[in-house]
C-alpha cells in the first residue's frame, strides 16, 4: 500500500472509531448498533481490493478491541473485520471503479450479515454467549438494517476519498503502470510542418528549374547537331 492510502485509511478508521464510540453506541437502539467500521472497511475494500481491505479490515478491528468500551477479547472484532475486508475487495470491479449502487449496497448488507455472524460464532468459542441471550435472528436483522440505513451517507463518500489516492502510478491491483517509451511518436508542431512544406518546394522548385535548364540545353545541342549536318550536306 502506498504512503497516502495508509494515511486516508488510518484517519477515516480513527474518525469511524471516535463517532462509534461517542455516538452510535450511545444510542441505545433495539437490537445491534450501527457499525461505522464496518462500513469503512466496505468502502475501501471495493477501491483498494481484497489485500488492502484484508489489512485495512484487521487494523480497523483491532483498533476497536483496544478501545476503552471493549468488553470482549482481543483480536475477535480484527479477526472479523479481516475476513470481510478479504471478501469485499474480491467484490471491486475490473476496471477499479464501481459504477452501480446495488454492488456496495448488496456488499454492505452481506458484511452486516456475516460479520454479525462471525462475531457471534467466535464469541461461542472463547465462551461469549450474549447472542444467545439477546437473539442471533434479532442481531442479524437489525444491524443489515441499521448499516443499510447508514450506508448511503458514508461508503460514496469512503469510495470517493478512496479513488483520490487509487489514481497514483500503481493501479487499482496494485501493478505499476507501463510508462512510455522514448520512441513514441510525437506530432510535430504547426511551425516545424510548415517550415518543412517551403523547404520541400523550395528544394522542388531548384530541381524543377535545373530540370528545365537540362533540358533546354539537351535541346540546343539537338538543333546544333541538325544544323551542322545540313551545313555539312
Amino acid at each position: 500500500m502506498r504512503l497516502n492510502r495508509i494515511l486516508l485509511s488510518t484517519v477515516l478508521v480513527v474518525v469511524a472509531l471516535v463517532l462509534q464510540v461517542s455516538v452510535f453506541a450511545r444510542l441505545h437502539l433495539p437490537g445491534a448498533v450501527p457499525d461505522l467500521m464496518l462500513l469503512v472497511v466496505v468502502g475501501l475494500g471495493l477501491v483498494y481490493g481484497h489485500t488492502a481491505g484484508c489489512l485495512i479490515g484487521f487494523g480497523a478491528g483491532l483498533l476497536a478491541d483496544l478501545a476503552p468500551p471493549a468488553d470482549h477479547a482481543t483480536g475477535r472484532y480484527a479477526l472479523v473485520l479481516c475476513v470481510i475486508g478479504y471478501l469485499v475487495g474480491l467484490a471491486k470491479p475490473e476496471t477499479g471503479r464501481v459504477r452501480s449502487a446495488t454492488v456496495p449496497m448488496v456488499a454492505v448488507v452481506g458484511a452486516a450479515v456475516l460479520s454479525t455472524l462471525l462475531y457471534a460464532g467466535v464469541g461461542s468459542l472463547v465462551g461469549d454467549t450474549a447472542a444467545r441471550h439477546v437473539g442471533l435472528s434479532g442481531l442479524v436483522l437489525t444491524a443489515a438494517a441499521y448499516d443499510l440505513l447508514l450506508a448511503p451517507f458514508t461508503v460514496p463518500l469512503v469510495m470517493a476519498l478512496a479513488r483520490q489516492t487509487a489514481g497514483d502510478p500503481l493501479t487499482g491491483d496494485g501493478t505499476p503502470v507501463a510508462a512510455a517509451s522514448e520512441n513514441t511518436y510525437r506530432p510535430r508542431s504547426a511551425g516545424t510542418f510548415r517550415i518543412g512544406r517551403t523547404r520541400r518546394s523550395r528544394l522542388g522548385g531548384r530541381r524543377g528549374l535545373m530540370g528545365t535548364q537540362r533540358s533546354g540545353l539537351l535541346a540546343g545541342q539537338g538543333r546544333k547537331q541538325k544544323i551542322k549536318g545540313v551545313r555539312r550536306l
